[in-house]
Formats: C-alpha cells, structure tokens, sequence
C-alpha cells in the first residue's frame, strides 16, 4: 500500500509516496518571475508553480500579468544609457523599488500572500557588450528584497559573460526542460530571438530586432504599436530597404551571437529616415524583413531534418496578425509549421522561464546553456539577495 508524506512550504513542498519497491520524490517551487522586454511594453509578472521529479519538469502558470510603463518610465528606462556613472546607478536602485513596488502589488491583486517563495528578476538590459564579458540589467536585487521581504535572484546573465558567452539567448534552458514536446522556438519580443533542441545539442541565437523597431515605426503616427499589423498589411514593400537592412553584417555572423538593444535603435531605425517612405510601407518592408531573416536562420541550420517540424512563436509578434501570416507562408515552402500556443505562454513564456531560472539557481544547477551562449562552459548564473529575516 503506498504512503504519502507531506510537508508544506512556502517556496518548495517535498512530496514521497514509496512502497517497498519504490521511491518517487516531487519537489513543488512557486516563484514569481519578472520581465522587461526592449520593446518597453511593460513589466511582466508571472507566478507559477514547478514540480520537478527526478529530472522531469511540469509546470503551471496560477496568475500572470502586464504592468504598462508609465511614459515618465519609458522614458527613463530609454534613457537609461546617456546618464552619468552616478545618475545610472541611482536609476539602478530606484528601478529595484519599483519593481519589489510592483511585485508587492501584484501578490496583493491576487491574494498570494504567503505562498510566494522566490522572486527572479531579469531586470532591464542597458548595456550588452560580450566582448569585453559585460551585460548589465537595471533592478537592483536587493532593493527587489528589501521591498518584497522575499529571496530575489537577479543578474542573471552575469555569469555566463565571465565565462567568454554571449549571456543571450537566456530562455532554451526553460524550453529544454519545460517544452519537450517542440524542437524549435522562436520568440518575436524586441529582438527575434531562435531555438533549435536538437538531438546533438542545443542552438539559439538573436536572429533581428523585431517588435521595437516596428514599434518605433508606429510612433511616428503616434501609435504605441501597429495592431495586428493592420497598417504594415497596408503598405508596400520597398526592395531598395530591404535590400539595406538585409545586408548587415551581423546576418553573416555565425552562431552563438547576440545583438544589444541600440542596434536597432541606433543601426537599423536610422536607415528609414533617408529613404522618406510612408510609415505603412515601412512597417510592410520591415515585416518582410524579420520573415526574411526567421526563414533564413532556419534554412541555414544543418540540423533541421532532425527536428519536429513545428515551430512554437512566442512574444508579443505572435499577435501580429500580418507577420505571422507572411512567416507561414514562407516557412510552408521549408515544410515547417507555425504554432501559435495558449496566449498566456505567448504573452508569458520569458518571465515564466526567468522564473525557473531562478529555481535552478536556487538548487544550485546549471541555468545557462554553454552550446548556445559559446561560454567555456554551463553556469549557475544570478546573485542571490535573501530579503526575509533569519
């Protein structure tokens, strides 16, 4: 007859249930995990909860939200990288307080009280430089954990930059473990970032900026974001430009690389000024574009006959009608298929891994994937600030 033990925790609840023939351990982690994506949509909270039994990882997401930026936080996170050394930090500390602010309100509207054991923030990347093994996020940690009166990893990236990687992409660990059912992932945020898990090891890289240049293309008309792509369907492809953004140098660079945000913002955006198109066709020619570039990535990949022909997109792209319409379209001919998931893992899928990141970082095993960063090797990444008393 089988035995069950119980013991309750806020964080993690060891479960055995054992007879004289077996021994099967559960471990339950409920984390909250925080987001902020280029695109300065917002801040993105999830809290979800883990179970873990030997090696094999479930999930469920009990509560998710967005927390729109003020303008007077957008733009003080846009600007982050003109302050002085003094001014950034203080940024630094304020941007924590507002993050344990948000995270306290966030456990308030949906009664959690008492059931969140870890927080694990990504924070606000300013600066990526991998070459000089530098990345820096805005939240300070422990302002995350005087706030919250909870444990907080932060930093995430660090690590795997002292470690020679690109710290980036940060999410296949999550889709390695919590998404067997797919090979390949794309995530349309800010920057368009691609997942391949094959059977030989795991590949992922920055593909183009995304959601941030086609939102900073909206702006001209004073539209935060082009809805469902209504006004790129609208437009007219433009060869010349798209002929200009497919040549950077960056598209030829081989695997792994990563882009910072500014590329976009000071590289590519800049490009549109001197060919004075209507900001429909602009948003048509960029669209084209990202397409362009997501079909080129995968084409590319030596490994792709190995892989599930599925491809799960995330992000806030997934929205955008118009996009995803021309990505099925142009993927079909590579016989590879969209899917679009449950909105709550569209809209969530990097806090909810930001989450498990910090859970693995908790165990102290590894978080960041060496074959997918170019690190010397894999890493437990993030600093960890207690925020409860002893």
């Amino acid at each position: 007859m089988l035995q069950l033990i119980i013991q309750i925790g806020t964080f993690l609840r060891p479960t055995y249930s054992a007879n004289l023939a077996c021994s099967i351990s559960i471990m339950v982690y409920r984390t909250i995990g925080l987001m902020s994506g280029s695109s300065l949509d917002g801040l993105d909270i999830v809290f979800a909860e883990f179970q873990e039994s030997a090696g094999s990882w479930n999930f469920e997401i009990r509560a998710a939200d967005c927390y729109e930026y003020t303008d007077d936080w957008k733009e003080r996170l846009q600007n982050a990288t003109t302050l002085s050394a003094l001014d950034y930090q203080l940024l630094h500390v304020d941007y924590g307080h507002y993050l344990g602010h948000e995270v306290n309100r966030f456990i308030d509207t949906n009664n959690l009280h008492y059931q969140v054991g870890l927080i694990a923030s990504h924070g606000h990347t300013t600066f990526h430089v991998p070459s000089k093994k530098m990345t820096a996020q805005l939240g300070d940690g422990a302002a995350i954990a005087a706030q919250t009166k909870l444990p907080v990893v932060s930093d995430l990236r660090a690590m795997d930059l002292a470690f020679g990687g690109q710290g980036a992409p940060i999410v296949p660990i999550g889709e390695k473990l919590l998404l067997k059912d797919y090979s390949m992932f794309l995530n349309l945020g800010g920057i368009a970032n691609i997942s391949f898990n094959s059977p030989e090891g795991y590949i992922a890289f920055d593909v183009c900026p995304a959601n941030r240049i086609l939102n900073l293309i909206a702006n001209i008309v004073n539209k935060d974001y082009d809805d469902g792509g209504q006004m790129a369907a609208l437009g007219n492809l433009n060869e010349d430009l798209l002929n200009k953004l497919n040549s950077f140098e960056y598209y030829r660079l081989p695997y792994p690389k990563s882009l910072a945000n500014n590329f976009g913002t000071d590289e590519v955006f800049p490009l549109f000024k001197s060919f004075g198109l209507p900001h429909n066709d602009l948003l048509r020619t960029y669209v084209e574009h990202i397409v362009q570039q997501i079909k080129l990535a995968i084409a590319k990949n030596p490994k792709l006959q190995t892989l599930n022909p599925k491809l799960l997109v995330t992000g806030g792209g997934a929205f955008n009608n118009f996009l995803i319409e021309r990505l099925s379209e142009e993927l079909s001919s590579i016989s590879v298929e969209v899917v679009i998931p449950h909105q709550d893992l569209v809209k969530y899928k990097e806090a909810l891994i930001m989450a498990l990141i910090g859970v693995l970082r908790w165990r102290q095993e590894y978080n960041l994937l060496s074959s997918v960063t170019g690190a010397e090797r894999d890493s437990i990444g993030g600093a960890v600030w207690i925020g409860q008393e002893a």
